[in-house]
């Protein structure tokens, strides 16, 4: 899917994203610090369960899970040697699923260092490493590409340069950002916004971060600044560590539902889960489309 027919499919209606992945495989046994993708492909039925119940409960795009999947996370992983796999594999498990008729993003993150001269990493590896990325994803199938919970402007630009220097997928761009919008690395979203949709992007928004109970302010900022889709895919709210050592999210899906409502008045189209959410939360998400609709 190009740019052009994402747009059109945004301009149909809202569309409904998928939830949380990492939260839902460590309920399911996942190690905290283990790496996801290898832990996906070793444990197949939990993603396949996990996606027919997103895809039942009304998401249109369900992401292929090959988050940190890129040379260089890989690499710090001492896996580089299993990129291909991971972003062959995984997409084909996901499509095994989901389907001809949903749409599936292949998934792409951060790989946590700031870019030169800020930072050690420099341009030249993150650009290859993205690049090979996105076209083992088109490769394998991806209806379109998500880089998701990016940490700054720049890293999205290398992003976008590199997707678009292997394939004419539509790449969405959703950021990490605190309540007011700044970014972990530096940076407000609503300044970055409009330059990644002059480079490109399909649509921009953000991702993780906070619950939907604090977004309105960002997203609205974000309406006014771009004239591409604007991306709302937050946490079940703030997590909370329970005396047995378990995180849970202080937001249930009616709440976020609730929440979610708010966003989509302030020009959110594009909406999902983040970590803490479930179907559930989608399920919700899908009658608050259709209830707005009436």
């Amino acid at each position: 899917m190009n740019k052009e027919a994402f747009i059109k499919l945004a301009e149909n209606g809202p569309i409904l994203l998928d939830g949380a992945m990492g939260t839902n495989l460590i309920l399911a046994g996942m190690p905290r610090g283990s790496c996801s993708e290898a832990w996906i492909l070793d444990h197949p039925d939990v993603v396949r369960d996990l996606q027919s119940a997103y895809v039942k409960a009304g998401s249109q795009i369900v992401y292929a899970p090959t988050f940190s999947a890129n040379r260089v996370s890989m690499d710090n992983m001492g896996m580089a040697s299993q990129v291909e796999r991971f972003n062959r594999e995984i997409p084909a498990l996901t499509r095994s699923v989901i389907g001809p008729d949903v749409l599936m993003a292949g998934d792409m993150t951060t790989c946590g260092r700031m870019l030169e001269p800020k930072g050690k990493q420099s341009h030249e590896e993150l650009f290859a490493a993205y690049a090979q990325q996105a076209k083992l994803l088109a490769e394998a199938g991806c209806d379109l590409l998500i880089g998701e919970t990016l940490l700054c402007e720049d890293e999205a630009l290398v992003l976008l340069d590199a997707a678009a220097s292997v394939t004419d997928l539509a790449v969405m761009i959703s950021f990490t950002v605190e309540g007011d919008g700044t970014m972990p690395f530096g940076g407000y979203v609503m300044d970055a916004a409009p330059n990644v949709e002059h480079m490109g992007a399909a649509a921009v928004g953000i991702n993780c971060s906070m619950g939907p109970d604090q977004a309105a302010a960002v997203i609205r900022m974000l309406r006014e600044r771009v004239s591409i889709p604007v991306i709302a895919k937050l946490n079940a709210g703030l997590p909370e560590i329970d005396d047995a050592g378990n995180v849970n999210y202080n937001i249930g899906p009616e709440d976020f539902k609730k929440y979610m409502g708010l966003l989509m008045d302030a020009g959110a189209s594009v909406i999902g889960g983040c970590c803490g959410t479930t179907p559930a939360y989608i399920e919700g998400l899908r009658d608050l489309i259709l209830e707005k609709a009436r």
